[in-house]
């Protein structure tokens, strides 16, 4: 296992060695382009990365959670995993986190430990992938992207909490 990327290394050399491709220029190529790529993405993400940042800190979380624990059990959602579903499409670290409480004060073989992973496993950090994908192509009005992002996240959840339920 310690020489996989050695060996990736020296397949890399020896394809480019055989296409005839000076791999020094190449790389440095790929490093301006990727510069353009970070200074077009860059605002985009700092933006993203400062509001998810308030959201978390602002208690906002835990309001939004009090507010929406009836309506998701009312679709099979437990309330335990409220919370999860409201911070997953801002910030993966800060779900994950989540889920590391809920496996740490249920189990990962309960139903809430099964529901949370599923959440997780089957939604995106939707408004961090909107800012990236959405930066590059220029796209300044996102207009249903996010909307529909959210709604299908959400009954993704709700089919898999489903699922777990029924399996």
């Amino acid at each position: 296992m310690n020489y996989v990327i050695p060996v990736i290394l020296v397949l890399l050399v020896l394809f480019a060695a055989i296409k005839c491709v000076n791999v020094y220029d190449a790389f440095v190529e790929g490093g301006k382009e990727s510069m353009l790529l970070v200074k077009d993405v860059f605002p985009y993400l700092a933006a993203i990365f400062i509001l998810i940042e308030l959201f978390k800190t602002s208690g906002l979380t835990v309001y939004l959670t009090k507010i929406f624990e009836k309506p998701f059990a009312f679709f099979g959602i437990p309330k335990e995993v409220t919370e999860v579903m409201i911070l997953r499409p801002f910030s993966g670290a800060g779900s994950v986190a989540l889920l590391e409480n809920i496996f740490k004060d249920y189990g990962a073989d309960s139903y809430v430990g099964k529901c949370a992973a599923v959440i997780i496993g089957s939604s995106e950090t939707i408004f961090y992938v909107c800012a990236v994908y959405f930066s590059k192509v220029k796209v300044k009005s996102l207009r249903f992207a996010i909307p529909i992002s959210l709604v299908a996240s959400f009954f993704g959840a709700v089919i898999g909490c489903l699922f777990v339920r029924i399996l």
